[in-house]
């Protein structure tokens, strides 16, 4: 992976940043996907980000395992810049994004072993994907065999409504009794994720439906003055695919 330096834009703004904030202790590289970068230059990065003492926690989000888990079996130069930077109090989490059981290849089974050998913690999050893994079976397959390898299942997500991917999209009712009924195949470990959208008010949770109501839970608002933990309660709505579509039907809005 030594040919895609050139890809990567300048990050030293965003470091700086980093620095200047002492609030900042969690940081994720995306925004396409960092293992498609050099070891080299995410290792040049990574080792900036572990000078700066008030973070604790980087996180990668890649696909890469799934796609081509060779970009860690071939390398073990990125293995042992993991062992390097995850240490025991400022652990690297790798975030995968397994969206099916078969992409739970042995050759990604393997890969995902020798990172996690190397001390990064792993855990997954997949978009609810319309004709992928819109089935409870499908999903808790996916959740039982990652729990079964040792990955954590952290998130599913609402497929964001955008142009181009009608096909792929799922109404959040709908996708939300997809996986309250995947969750009931699943044993314990394997039922750690949250069915989650990332909002522009913030990292929002489907939390739960009744025959009138559809609850949301904020986990982390983008508002800084509005609290953790708030529960809006909407009017059901069969074809709302984002919050969006429930604001203008909320029937109280409560901190938990």
């Amino acid at each position: 992976m030594e040919g895609n330096k050139e890809v990567c834009r300048d990050v030293s703004e965003g470091l700086d940043y980093i620095r200047n904030h002492p609030e900042i202790n969690n940081v994720l590289l995306t925004g396409g996907d960092p293992l498609l970068l050099a070891t080299s230059k995410l290792k040049e990065i990574i080792g900036q980000l572990r000078t700066i003492n008030h973070v604790r926690i980087i996180r990668i989000g890649s696909k890469m395992p799934a796609f081509n888990p060779f970009r860690i079996l071939n390398d073990p130069g990125l293995l042992q810049m993991f062992r390097t930077y995850s240490r025991p109090k400022r652990r690297i989490y790798l975030m995968a994004h397994f969206n099916h059981p078969r992409e739970l290849t042995e050759e990604a089974i393997h890969a995902l072993t020798l990172v996690r050998e190397a001390g990064v913690c792993i855990m997954n999050q997949t978009p609810l994907i319309r004709g992928v893994n819109d089935r409870p079976d499908t999903l808790s397959r996916l959740f039982n065999t990652l729990s079964y390898i040792g990955v954590a299942p952290y998130y599913v997500f609402q497929c964001r409504p955008t142009k181009g991917n009608a096909a792929y999209t799922v109404p959040i009712e709908e996708g939300y009794e997809i996986f309250a009924a995947a969750l009931r195949k699943c044993s314990g470990l394997a039922r750690r994720c949250r069915f989650t959208m990332s909002h522009v008010t913030g990292k929002v949770e489907v939390a739960g439906l009744t025959e009138d109501q559809i609850f949301f839970r904020y986990h982390r608002p983008a508002d800084p003055e509005q609290n953790p933990g708030e529960i809006i309660a909407c009017d059901r709505n069969p074809q709302g695919y984002w919050l969006d579509d429930y604001l203008d039907n909320r029937t109280s809005q409560a901190c938990a």
